[in-house]
């Protein structure tokens, strides 16, 4: 018989037919306005799609137990002044008492004399088992300092742990628990990871054991002001203290990166987590695992930011990579023959986007090694080959800019320095700026500082820098020294 317009399977096939909504399965429809369509008549060209959601459950379940509770016990020193000064923290100033704390702690004598003794200092964090034979994966600052480590995992069963070694400068910690058979997690990769795509963190934030939290990668390859190697993966997965050291997985139950930091005002979770991507930490734990340290490369240079002021100055396309303003005498890059002005473009191949991109790029590679340098000097684009050193022996060093301009004319009074004014900077040329005004004041220049080069060439006369300026279309690029600080100041000019 045949079927009537107005039964719900003949109308549903209508307006599958019509475009009006999508079929998805077998006995599936999504309306096409639910995921985009135009919201007119016409005949939509293409099938409505379903967003499917990861089944968190299953993942849960099953990489669950490989996740473990980490326990610190260790010291730390506090002197009797800092005990009393905590009970006054404690206490109503208008409480009689109060003052008379005060007294007897101010009577005890000057701070460094007072008895110092150890104190217990307990914390939690989170870890993974990436091993069967028992090797777990935490951060470095869960376990720093630590006297003692307990391991539980989720069947109540509790190991002391054996710190194999801890990276600083990577966040990273290998453990070791006298075990065997143990469940572990399965390892992805940083490089598939999209931003916008789901994933699940499983930890113990404030101690509460095996939480399940979800979200999505925010961004990939931040880098974060706290002199480390690491290009931070940005989710806003909520993730609190205690969580620090447990895995972040994909939709697959793949860990792609392990929990490391939040950016808070409050101590707890804003919408801000960073996570160590698992192809960094993958690295650091086997060189851990097989000789109890990792080490990482240096290049010997302090780099800062390209910003738009910057790249008008240097005449550079777009703003990206890391200005070099200073360079250690007999460094590897020295050695290569970079030079204060160079922007660094891409370190073999490798794009350099942010400042913060260099220490991270040359951190992960092994002390001795030769890369190839894309740099941008004077308006073209030179290689450079550099052997890189130990960053032990030296940490690579990122300045800071306050990168602030103004408008109008540069705002300078110079004079050339004296024989013994260069002696005592251990600088060769420049100028000494007297008086600062107008953009450059705006820009952070001081007087006292002085002016050694101009868009990266060397300010050894008034004229130069006139001649510079003429040529300057909207900012210029002053490199100047504070003290012993070198640093490129944008100052905008038009």
């Amino acid at each position: 018989m045949k079927a009537s317009l107005t039964s719900p399977r003949a109308l549903v096939i209508a307006l599958a037919s019509a475009g009006v909504i999508g079929a998805v399965g077998a006995g599936a429809y999504t309306s096409a306005r639910a995921v985009g369509a135009p919201t007119t008549n016409a005949v939509a060209t293409a099938p409505a799609a379903m967003v499917t959601l990861p089944d968190f459950s299953t993942i849960t379940s099953r990489d669950g137990p490989a996740v473990v509770n980490i326990s610190v016990t260790g010291t730390e020193k506090v002197s009797d002044d800092d005990d009393t000064m905590a009970q006054l923290q404690g206490m109503d100033p208008d409480d009689p008492m109060f003052q008379f704390f005060r007294r007897f702690q101010g009577q005890m004598g000057p701070r460094g004399q007072q008895q110092q003794r150890a104190v217990p200092v307990r914390s939690q964090g989170s870890g993974f088992i990436v091993d069967p034979s028992g090797i777990i994966m935490t951060n470095a600052h869960v376990v720093k300092d630590a006297k003692e480590v307990t391991v539980k995992l989720t069947d109540r069963r509790e190991y002391r742990a054996k710190v194999l070694g801890a990276d600083a400068k990577t966040d990273i910690a290998v453990l070791k628990i006298d075990a065997k058979n143990l469940p572990v997690l399965a390892l992805g990769n940083t490089k598939d990871l999209k931003v916008g795509e789901w994933v699940l963190a499983i930890g113990s934030p404030f101690g509460f054991e095996n939480t399940v939290t979800a979200g999505v990668v925010s961004a990939k390859g931040r880098t974060l002001p706290d002199d480390s190697y690491v290009p931070f993966i940005q989710t806003d997965v909520a993730v609190n203290p205690g969580n620090s050291g447990g895995p972040l997985l994909n939709a697959r139950g793949e860990v792609v990166g392990i929990n490391s930091q939040i950016y808070s005002r409050s101590g707890g979770y804003q919408g801000v987590s960073f996570a160590i991507p698992i192809d960094v930490a993958v690295q650091v734990k086997d060189q851990i695992v097989a000789t109890g340290k990792a080490t990482h490369a240096r290049l010997g240079v302090a780099v800062q930011e390209v910003n738009q002021a910057f790249a008008d100055s240097f005449k550079l396309d777009k703003p990206e990579g890391a200005l070099v303003s200073n360079i250690e005498k007999g460094g590897p890059g020295d050695k290569a023959g970079l030079k204060a002005g160079d922007v660094i473009r891409k370190v073999d191949g490798q794009a350099i986007v942010s400042s913060g991109d260099l220490p991270a790029v040359i951190g992960q590679q092994a002390p001795g090694k030769k890369v190839t340098l894309e740099v941008w000097r004077q308006g073209e684009r030179q290689e450079l080959q550099a052997k890189l050193g130990d960053a032990s022996d030296k940490p690579a060093q990122v300045a800071k800019a306050d990168t602030t301009a103004g408008q109008g004319k540069l705002g300078l009074a110079l004079r050339p320095l004296q024989p013994q004014e260069q002696r005592a900077a251990s600088v060769d040329g420049g100028l000494l700026i007297e008086d600062v005004a107008g953009p450059s004041a705006m820009a952070g220049v001081q007087a006292g500082d002085v002016l050694l080069a101009i868009n990266g060439t060397p300010a050894k006369s008034l004229e130069q820098v006139r001649q510079a300026v003429a040529k300057a279309d909207k900012s210029v690029a002053l490199l100047i020294q504070r003290g012993e600080d070198k640093i490129f100041v944008p100052v905008r000019i038009g």
